[in-house]
């Protein structure tokens, strides 16, 4: 194998066609056992890898970074985010973060508006009564969810995921409503017929349904938190396919048990994969939809998530800059 191919290094098993098209065009080193690496084991293939190929479980933080080989000069993120890896320490490092936008969009929008109807109209409760033997027959009263149509949807950050959900919701006859740090040109509000928000706050206590599609960054940790979960009207469901750590969960949960939110639908935690038992219970007693981290699991989403890492990869190491490169801006 010629010495100018790049090793490559894959933290976890990635679709097999495109494990296989990089082993043709770089040198590849699996993991074979598809386990997330400890920290201890990361550091070791970064004391290796000239090119990693990490996931949104591998916690690459600074130092992790300062004891990367000089060798490593990518990190080709397999995922849409990068609040996994320290991007300032990398950059002093000299070495380019990329990572996968774009490709999950649709998926994800489609997820996010099947968990609204799920949690709202109570979908999983009732998919359990007929294989459980517990069906007497159709009642009035009985089952009873809350329609959507006609409903207000608060939307937590109008980017690509955030826009898709508008566009879905209106089919669904909802009402769009936003918040952005500054609102969406006009020809955006306009297509969905979206109401700007400048303050969360204000928002939020006049929501039928929020659903969170913001970056979990410093700035939006426990973004949603106890006192805003407060805010949130009793018959209002939130809806968080974004970050674990955008939700306070304890203040949510609180919210929740005490019956001042109506419900939630969640695929991130906190502490993923933990979850809360008090989560767990609640979604027992049916005022909670727990889904496994799964609103980008289609095949055609990882797909067209390796064929991106692939082009990152190769466009860097024919020494050009990588489509996809991820650049922390000044004061951000």
């Amino acid at each position: 194998m010629p010495k100018d191919k790049p090793l490559v290094v894959l933290t976890r098993r990635l679709p097999e066609g495109i494990e296989a098209r990089m082993a043709e065009l770089f040198r590849l080193e699996r993991n074979e056992t598809d386990a997330a690496p400890d920290a201890a084991t990361l550091a070791g293939l970064m004391a290796r890898a000239e090119v990693l190929v990490p996931t949104i479980t591998d916690r690459i933080d600074a130092d992790l970074i300062a004891k990367a080989g000089p060798q490593l000069r990518l990190i080709a993120n397999f995922g849409n985010g990068t609040d996994n890896i320290d991007v300032a320490a990398a950059m002093k490092r000299g070495i380019t973060i990329t990572n996968t936008p774009g490709v999950l969009t649709e998926d994800m929008a489609d997820f996010t508006l099947a968990m609204m109807v799920a949690v709202s109209r109570r979908l999983v409760e009732g998919a359990k009564v007929i294989p459980a033997g517990q069906w007497q027959g159709w009642s009035p009263g009985w089952m009873l969810g809350r329609r959507i149509h006609g409903k207000r949807l608060g939307i937590i950050g109008m980017g690509r995921i955030g826009l898709a959900v508008a566009r879905r919701a209106r089919a669904f006859g909802l009402q769009v409503h936003y918040h952005n740090r500054r609102p969406a040109p006009k020809r955006i509000e306009e297509e969905v017929q979206a109401t700007y928000w400048d303050s969360l706050d204000r928002m939020l206590a006049r929501m039928d349904i929020v659903s969170v599609h913001c970056p979990h960054t410093p700035a939006t940790f426990h973004l949603l938190s106890a006192r805003r979960l407060k805010l949130m009207k009793q018959d209002a469901f939130l809806i968080n396919t974004a970050r674990g750590e955008i939700v306070d969960t304890d203040g949510l949960i609180d919210c929740l048990e005490q019956g001042t939110l109506a419900g939630a639908a969640l695929d991130v935690f906190e502490h993923e994969p933990a979850v809360n038992p008090r989560l767990v219970t609640l979604a027992n007693s049916g005022k909670v939809l727990l889904l496994p981290h799964m609103s980008s699991s289609t095949v055609e989403s990882r797909n067209e998530m390796g064929e991106k890492v692939i082009i990152n990869i190769k466009t860097f190491t024919d020494g050009h800059t990588p489509p996809d490169r991820v650049l922390v801006l000044p004061g951000a």
